[in-house]
């Protein structure tokens, strides 16, 4: 799949949750290093990034990111998902002292349906370090969150 295609048949929509997942390349599970998790964590809550999407939920994963977001009016996914690898990327290299491909070039999105519920939905993301069985209470994990104002309706 390319880069800058969103799964087969959907269109980037403003004002849309999706659930989105993307993965180091080749799985190098570079976040069990906190400092570079949180440098995730951090360009999640970017301006840059703020501006065109709003973080409901995310969960970074040794070597994924799950990342529930409200794409902002005349914002387009494929184009926000780079702006967050390529930032991620970018730090992530200057502080390893090193010039590598971080992230693996796909992503995999989901649109929530109106009907669904957010909040199963955000514990679902957050919920991963469990499920992985890498922490025996969520609390054990510091690279998530959950904290949000209702989105607006869209």
């Amino acid at each position: 799949m390319p880069y800058s295609e969103l799964l087969r048949g959907r269109a980037s929509a403003g004002g849309q949750i999706y659930l989105v997942t993307t993965v180091t390349r080749s799985r190098e599970p570079l976040f069990t290093n906190l400092h570079l998790g949180r440098i995730v964590v951090r360009t999640l809550h970017c301006p840059e990034i703020s501006a065109h999407a709003a973080t409901l939920a995310y969960v970074v994963m040794p070597d994924h990111l799950h990342w529930l977001a409200q794409l902002r009016p005349d914002s387009d996914l494929s184009e926000v998902v780079r702006s967050v690898k390529g930032k991620s990327a970018f730090e992530i290299n200057r502080v390893r002292g090193v010039r590598s491909c971080v992230w693996q070039q796909s992503f995999h999105d989901r649109a929530l349906r109106r009907e669904e519920n957010l909040e199963d939905a955000a514990r679902y993301v957050v919920c991963n370090p469990l499920r992985a069985g890498l922490v025996r209470r969520l609390s054990e994990y510091a690279l998530w969150d959950a904290e949000w104002t209702y989105p607006e309706s869209g």
